[in-house]
């Protein structure tokens, strides 16, 4: 036979011996209370019905006395006491004797009546008495019938308490007897129970641990040289040893969930290492889309399990356009207001799933915003960009601290980068009109020359001035003067497009330098920027300051001039034109000539 078979015999009459020991164990107090019941209900019908026999003959002496001496008081004590008698049997009457004898009931009923007689007996003598009929009071409350009926109440309430006593003894004697006879009961079913026990216990010990115990044992061998692959049995069926192989499941369960935290433990070293990395290669880029490729390359790495986005502040729009994606389905990213982000108005990580209730951005589609997580990238309490994440786990924790990490590190390489763009714009262009300063004209001109030399093509140069501008500042003021110079940037810009690149020379002057370009394309240049300048309404304060015309000296290399002395050879053409009365294009003369004269 099976020890489950066995075990659940011995289970099922355990229970049904210790269910029967506590239903006989009930049963013996529910005797004992009803003996006691009996015994305190036999007690208030002594106590209440010998009150009433001493109330009849206490009514009775007042009755009496109250006709001898016709005194109030003593008429009003007689009062006093009959309404204490009237209580007295309105309460013996509300109380219902359970279990009493037809006999029992009429003999007390008979000895309240017999009670309510002398009462009518009494008050009939106070009114004779008080009507002046003494004679006739004393009368009715010493005759003989008086006396007989106060001795009748007298032993009907005597064999009232009499018959109950002895009702009251019958109970109490059979709710003794069945109280024994169920402890009896139950102390037998609680010995047969332990009996029962020490059997299976017995039977148990000697012949079906012997060999789980030996199967535990190799389990934990195994357990102790880490091998957490082993499968612990299954001994839920035998009691005695299935708290040993619970605590062999558990410890291996312990074991495998120590081999999950090492392996997540190795997993975020590496998370780790890999924002190490990152950071370390941010810190060696020099523009912003070096950046870019960075995040591009280390973040997919970093959050593998989530797609992304990454945001940069449009300053010319003031809105943000997507710069980088990864781990996305194809699809356009249109540029928003930082308005509509609730996590760069907040500053800080919006994530609308991390909480109960909140609200979800509006940049982002509906159906993907309750799983959506914003992260601003914050550098000196100011917004400059914004990274979105797309969770495709929902039921998985999203790692926020090394989303918060990733962003932190892509702020300050930003910032770093926005500063030094910031310092490179201050000190390569120009503050007033926008365009290059002189400060790179040399290294950029040599880097144009050596191209051209290693391509074999040609490289023109336009020394540009304002014509009397002098006089213009005389005549309208500095700030009119720096207008112009503006309007003229613009439009050098404009007519360049991508042709060439335009310097801030000095003052009044700018260059415009313009790679594998002849003379005659040159040319068109100049004269387009011309014409455009003569053609373009100047105005200040809504006031026209114009015409403005400009000079313009023209060179060629190596048509005109030496890889050394291309901006002067142009500079010496701009001198002839406003030699020659300004506001025209002069080209350079010939390199071969000017070597001859």
């Amino acid at each position: 036979m099976r020890i489950a078979t066995i075990t659940n015999f011995a289970y099922v009459a355990t229970v049904v011996l210790t269910l029967t020991s506590g239903v006989a164990l009930f049963l013996a107090s529910n005797a004992e209370r009803a003996e006691r019941a009996a015994v305190a209900q036999n007690r208030v019908f002594d106590s209440l019905t010998d009150d009433l026999e001493k109330e009849a003959y206490a009514l009775t002496d007042l009755a009496r006395e109250a006709v001898i001496k016709k005194q109030p008081e003593a008429i009003q004590s007689w009062k006093t006491r009959e309404e204490q008698d009237v209580a007295l049997e309105n309460h013996l009457i509300a109380l219902h004797d359970n279990g009493a004898s037809d006999a029992e009931i009429l003999i007390l009923r008979d000895g309240i009546a017999t009670l309510d007689q002398l009462e009518d007996e009494q008050r009939i003598a106070i009114a004779n008495m008080e009507a002046g009929k003494v004679s006739e009071a004393m009368d009715l409350l010493f005759s003989a019938n008086y006396e007989e009926r106060l001795s009748e109440t007298e032993y009907r309430f005597a064999h009232f308490r009499s018959l109950a006593d002895q009702r009251t003894q019958t109970v109490i004697n059979e709710a003794t007897e069945r109280s024994l006879r169920l402890r009896t009961l139950s102390e037998i079913m609680v010995g047969l129970t332990a009996v029962l026990f020490l059997f299976v216990l017995g039977f148990i010990i000697k012949h079906r641990i012997l060999r789980p115990v030996v199967t535990l044992s190799d389990v934990v061998n195994r357990l102790a040289t880490q091998d957490y692959a082993v499968e612990a049995p299954v001994l839920a069926q035998v009691d005695e040893i299935g708290d040993m192989a619970q605590a062999i499941r558990v410890f291996r369960e312990n074991g495998l969930a120590r081999q999950r935290l090492e392996q997540e433990r190795d997993a975020e070293w590496g998370t780790r290492t890999l924002l190490a990395r990152m950071t370390q290669r941010l810190q060696g880029c020099d523009s912003h889309s070096a950046i870019i490729k960075v995040v591009s390359r280390f973040a997919p790495q970093i959050i593998p399990d989530m797609g992304g986005r990454l945001y940069l502040l449009d300053k010319r729009t003031g809105r943000m356009k997507c710069a980088a994606r990864w781990g996305l389905p194809p699809g356009e990213d249109p540029a928003f207001s930082p308005d509509s982000c609730w996590a760069l108005k907040r500053g800080q990580l919006h994530s609308p799933s991390k909480d109960a209730v909140d609200m979800p951005c509006e940049h982002i589609s509906p159906e993907i915003a309750p799983r959506a997580i914003c992260v601003p990238l914050n550098a000196q309490n100011k917004s400059i960009g914004l990274l979105t994440f797309d969770n495709y786990t929902p039921d998985k924790e999203p790692p926020y601290i090394y989303l918060e990490l990733l962003a932190e590190t892509l702020a300050l390489a930003l910032a770093n980068q926005i500063l030094r763009d910031t310092l490179t714009e201050k000190a390569t262009f120009d503050s007033l009109t926008g365009l290059r300063n002189r400060h790179s004209l040399d290294e950029t001109l040599r880097s144009m020359i050596d191209q051209a030399m290693v391509e074999g093509t040609m490289l023109s140069c336009l020394m540009v001035d304002v014509d009397y501008f002098k006089r213009l500042n005389d005549l309208h003021g500095h700030e009119a003067g720096d207008k112009v110079l503006r309007e003229l940037s613009r439009l050098i810009t404009d007519v360049l497009d991508d042709k060439g690149l335009a310097f801030r020379y000095g003052g009044e002057e700018f260059l415009l330098i313009l790679p594998d370009t002849n003379e005659s394309q040159a040319m068109s240049v100049a004269q387009t920027l011309l014409d455009t300048v003569l053609n373009h309404l100047m105005l200040y304060e809504s006031q026209d300051i114009g015409p403005v015309s400009v000079s313009i000296g023209l060179a060629t290399w190596p048509r005109h001039a030496r890889a050394d002395n291309l901006v002067r050879a142009a500079d010496l053409a701009l001198y002839l034109a406003k030699e020659q009365g300004r506001g025209q294009i002069v080209v350079a003369r010939n390199a071969d000539n000017h070597r001859t004269e």
